[in-house]
């Protein structure tokens, strides 16, 4: 490929942001660039194998995780122009071994993550179940089939939940007669040349140039990280940075029918309150320096991918990681800065701009807002990090004294209206207020018991700060820690394999002040029920 001086420029500014990883044995990132229709940049930084000293490159593959989103829901709209499913018809209709759920649940609701189902993952993961077990898509969706929970009322409100995509690639499936991995192979990814992405639902499964993913350890040294939960319409396709680029042109010249396709995967969400989601189908909708985006992320252990489009400027940027510390969501709109001659987040905070954000904040269950929140905030190294469900997150001001989350698929816009309040508007026109939390309660031990929560099949035994987990899958899941907050509220902080999560529990007491069952919430789950037992 011929290189004309602005990308000379361009690719020595980007190898200027990669420079931590460039020619160093280290895990890195595959980076690809496309504006107009022509490839700018497609290029390795780090290395895809540290064992075997191979480097990454553009044409390297990868898990993308969610960002196969976006291709089961192509496949559910293509069955769609076909006739042979309708975007409001009861995921029952289609998968009638689904328990009856208090609320009708359609397709479109699954597309566009306002369902109100529970994340199946996170469901496991109260049980104690890690990301490395080997567990099948049939156990999942028997597991699914059990539930008859619904976190808020279908078409209420956005909450990302994988179980809406895994259900989606079984009804592909179901309706195509063929596998999921057969049916995006012929209808999308040879018609559009791409060679290198296909559905890997095993994580055993033989996968050319596969990247090796990695976790890096405290001291910077590096392990392999192991996964083995099958995937399907969730996340379980492997591709390149070329690949991607090519999909990204049918966005812009579309080849495959519907002619509409791109158009509708990113049509905006239209709750049933009045208020827009910044979700659509399967794809996700932003802002960035004031030019419109649609794009997605993927996350799996040791795998982390950015999808971003900028269809005003018709510039594509894609970037994939094969480390579990590394930012490429940060990275491509980095990369995207560069190529529209922009600074990204315009002035960056400093640690006395942020001083009197730092701490621990709290928001109490309230009648209008039956979630309550927990939050912590630090600077650290030279970031505003926000730490919510266990997830840590870097936040950037805007300019007129809110802070936006640098991670997509999150509603979270942050406020300080005093130095000891704030409030934090996230989604559906709700607003969550928070005080800062000096001091957290002693813990008491009216909690002290067994319980069961019948959706998931899920047992904890509390007793003290200790709660054993239990689950479907495992007796004996771990344990995690339980503290006190102010206002009956506990958290419960547990860890599975990649993950630190943090839970919130609600008591509800009986007339005596007994403990007969508790409500739970977490980042993707809300208002489960567990009963004394």
């Amino acid at each position: 490929m011929t290189l004309n001086i602005d990308q000379v420029s361009l690719e020595n500014r980007v190898d200027a942001l990669f420079a931590a990883q460039q020619g160093q044995a280290v895990p890195g990132y595959s980076v690809g660039v496309m504006l107009k229709g022509q490839v700018l940049l497609s290029k390795g930084y780090g290395m895809a194998s540290l064992e075997h000293g191979r480097p990454l490159s553009g044409s390297t593959v990868f898990r993308i995780a969610s960002v196969s989103k976006q291709f089961t829901v192509s496949a559910v709209l293509m069955l769609a122009a076909q006739g042979r499913l309708g975007l409001n018809d009861d995921i029952r209709q289609h998968i009638p071994e689904l328990a009856e759920l208090p609320e009708q649940v359609c397709i479109e609701h699954l597309m566009r993550n306002t369902s109100g189902l529970p994340d199946f993952l996170e469901m496991l993961r109260l049980g104690g179940v890690g990301l490395d077990l080997n567990f099948s898509r049939a156990r999942m969706l028997a597991l699914i089939a059990q539930n008859r929970h619904l976190s808020f009322k279908p078409g209420s409100r956005f909450l990302y939940c994988n179980t809406n995509f895994l259900l989606l690639g079984v009804l592909v499936e179901r309706l195509s007669g063929q596998t999921l991995s057969s049916y995006l192979n012929e209808q999308i990814f040879k018609p559009l040349g791409m060679q290198q992405t296909q559905m890997a639902l095993a994580t055993d499964e033989i996968v050319q140039r596969l990247a090796t993913p990695y976790l890096q350890q405290e001291g910077g040294s590096y392990r392999r990280a192991m996964h083995g939960f099958e995937q399907g319409g969730e996340g379980g396709m492997t591709s390149s940075v070329n690949d991607l680029l090519l999909w990204s042109r049918q966005f812009e010249q579309a080849r495959l029918a519907p002619a509409d396709l791109a158009a509708q995967l990113g049509a905006a969400t239209e709750l049933s309150g009045g208020h827009t989601s910044a979700y659509a189908r399967g794809m996700e909708c932003g802002m960035f320096a004031g030019l419109a985006t649609l794009g997605h992320g993927g996350l799996w252990p040791g795998f982390k991918t950015e999808f971003l489009r900028i269809a005003e400027r018709e510039l594509t940027v894609v970037v994939i990681a094969n480390g579990a510390h590394l930012e490429p969501y940060r990275m491509a709109r980095e990369v995207a800065a560069e190529v529209l001659g922009i600074r990204p987040y315009g002035a960056m905070p400093v640690a006395a701009e942020s001083e009197g954000l730092q701490g621990e904040w709290f928001s109490p269950a309230t009648a209008d807002e039956a979630e309550p929140g927990l939050l912590q905030l630090a600077f650290k190294n030279g970031k505003l990090m926000a730490t919510q469900w266990g997830m840590p997150f870097q936040l950037v001001p805007t300019g007129d004294g809110r802070w936006l989350p640098l991670r997509g698929a999150y509603e979270f816009v942050l406020k300080q209206l005093a130095p000891d309040r704030l409030e934090v508007a996230v989604g559906a026109g709700r607003v969550m207020r928070y005080e800062r939390l000096l001091k957290r309660p002693e813990l008491g031990s009216d909690l002290d018991g067994s319980y069961l929560c019948s959706d998931g099949s899920t047992r904890w035994t509390i007793a003290g700060p200790q709660v054993r987990l239990s689950g479907a899958v495992f007796t004996d899941g771990g344990s995690g820690s339980l503290h006190a907050l102010p206002g009956d509220v506990f958290e419960l902080q547990s860890a599975s394999y990649g993950f630190k999560a943090s839970q919130l529990l609600r008591p509800q007491r009986q007339g005596g002040g007994q403990v007969s069952h508790f409500f739970l919430d977490t980042s993707r789950n809300k208002n489960l029920r567990f009963d004394r037992v």
